[in-house]
């Protein structure tokens, strides 16, 4: 059977955590079905060394990870989207640039991993946290028919989700 494949924008005010995990467990679990990117309104310029390792425990390849301004996609030869995908409260209630291509935006908060102080294993449980959070969501996005759904269909479920508990 054909699946279809989509184009997604996660977003994240310093995209150095939950937009990366996000980005990097959706492309990989979802076995080709939805090509990832991420962003921030604010990068920090660096992917939290926390996010990488929670990544490299799940087998998933880093190499190339980067934290990356949003304005990289709102240029006219950048992938046009079909879902902006909003990963922390800050980045859902910024003004965002014009997408090509108009994408469904699709909120899924998150607490902030990087944000917990303490000891590293105090700050590695917060990222496993947030991460089994967003695997949860992730396992049921690609549990839908997606091959019978519609955009706008896929788009409501996926609001769904981020209304559901983590």
């Amino acid at each position: 059977m054909n699946h279809p494949s989509y184009q997604v924008l996660v977003l994240c005010t310093g995209n150095s955590a939950r937009s990366v995990m996000t980005e990097v467990a959706l492309r990989e679990l979802s076995n080709g079905q939805f090509q990832t990117f991420s962003a921030g309104s604010k990068p920090t310029g660096r992917v939290n060394p926390f996010a990488i390792q929670q990544l490299a425990n799940q087998g998933f390849n880093t190499k190339g990870l980067r934290s990356k301004s949003w304005d990289e996609f709102a240029v006219p030869d950048a992938p046009v989207m079909d879902f902006i995908l909003t990963v922390c409260d800050n980045a859902a209630g910024e003004v965002c640039p014009l997408w090509l291509g108009h994408p469904y935006t699709i909120h899924w908060g998150f607490s902030d991993p990087a944000a917990v102080e303490g000891s590293d294993d105090d700050k590695q449980r917060a990222f496993d946290e947030i991460y089994q959070q967003i695997y949860r969501r992730i396992q049921r996005l690609i549990a839908l028919p997606l091959a019978t759904l519609t955009k706008s269909e896929l788009a409501q479920a996926m609001r769904d989700i981020g209304e559901q508990a983590p």
